[in-house]
């Protein structure tokens, strides 16, 4: 008898899992994306090499680095449109203080610097004055990459000073890891980046009070504040996470490229709100991880990789990108109205 009741607990247990993940637009996104990995790799004789994976993993790590501070935005009920125009702002910062001989120990605190302080003024518009996420963000958008151009007066900075060669390392170098049985695997240094953020933003969504007020925030923002939320702080940190980690991509990006111009990044900022929604974010508020962002940002580059390996117009993109975020939205939705009824 009690062995019984043991196995049919587990086997409760086990669907009750089961059950839960299935309903995880996550779980989705991530089959989705491996499935378009094998179907590719059979597709196409170049999508699987070494070379081609590392180009993907090291384009979309941008994207995914900024995914997740946008994730904590939308989690609150936000939006920052000003992420890709942030990301131009603080790769000139850096750019343009290391071409007058600033030193790189320098100059990427005083890029991240400027990054931070973009965010704290648009979450105290938007948290302590009370105007909308939306307008706020889309104006900075407009005033980060004005001030942008007027730091390099619109011209092209490639010459990063004496520290040049550590820029370059941070944003365009690999480490070589070593795979049983197979030959090392280099990984680019932005993917690095990308991995540890994700750990700790996840842990911080998952163990730290920060993570669980902006939670609650989304969630309910009134029974927030009546719980004794500090509702306004907590605004304005995610705001000024966001643009942290887009600060950080700008820096990476830089690194990369060996190069800035003011057009870098524009027209980001829908990649990586579409890459937080496909995640698994949800735009009304309360509800995102960490693990989403990464994934959403992954399968948005394996499909614009992919168009280009199969010679489709990458014009083409932008359906697909969009589609799937319809497809993301209309899953929430019936996965909402089924737990309702």
């Amino acid at each position: 008898m009690g062995t019984t009741l043991e196995e049919s607990i587990r086997a409760q247990v086990h669907r009750n899992w089961l059950r839960w993940l299935i309903s995880r637009p996550t779980f989705w996104v991530s089959i989705a994306a491996a499935l378009a990995f094998v179907v590719l790799s059979i597709a196409s004789e170049v999508f699987a090499t070494q070379q081609n994976l590392f180009n993907v993993t090291r384009n979309f790590a941008f994207v995914g680095i900024i995914a997740l501070g946008m994730t904590a935005v939308i989690v609150t009920g936000g939006i920052d449109l000003s992420v890709g125009a942030v990301l131009a702002l603080s790769g000139m910062v850096i750019g343009m203080s290391m071409n007058t001989g600033t030193p790189f120990w320098l100059a990427v605190p005083l890029a991240l610097g400027v990054s931070l302080f973009v965010g704290a003024f648009n979450g105290v518009m938007i948290a302590y004055v009370g105007i909308p996420s939306f307008v706020v963000t889309l104006a900075m958008l407009s005033i980060a990459r004005s001030l942008a151009m007027v730091l390099s007066n619109n011209r092209m900075v490639y010459e990063f000073g004496p520290d040049q060669a550590q820029l370059l390392t941070l944003g365009g170098g690999f480490v070589n890891v070593e795979v049983p049985f197979l030959d090392a695997v280099r990984v680019p240094n932005p993917v690095i980046f990308l991995v540890v953020m994700a750990l700790a933003t996840g842990f911080a969504f998952r163990w730290t009070k920060w993570g669980r007020y902006i939670f609650a925030i989304g969630g309910n923002e009134q029974a927030a504040n009546l719980t004794g939320v500090p509702v306004l702080r907590m605004k304005v940190s995610v705001y000024m996470f966001c643009s942290l980690c887009a600060g950080i991509a700008g820096i990476l990006e830089v690194g990369w490229l060996g190069t800035i111009t003011t057009g870098l990044g524009q027209g980001m900022e829908l990649t990586v709100i579409a890459a937080a929604v496909i995640g698994g974010a949800n735009l009304t508020g309360g509800v995102g991880t960490a693990f989403g962002a990464v994934v959403g940002a992954a399968l948005i580059e394996v499909i614009r990789n992919s168009l280009t390996l199969l010679g489709i117009s990458t014009f083409w993109q932008g359906t697909f990108v969009g589609g799937f975020i319809i497809v993301a939205a209309l899953f929430d939705r019936l996965r909402t109205r089924a737990s309702s009824d």
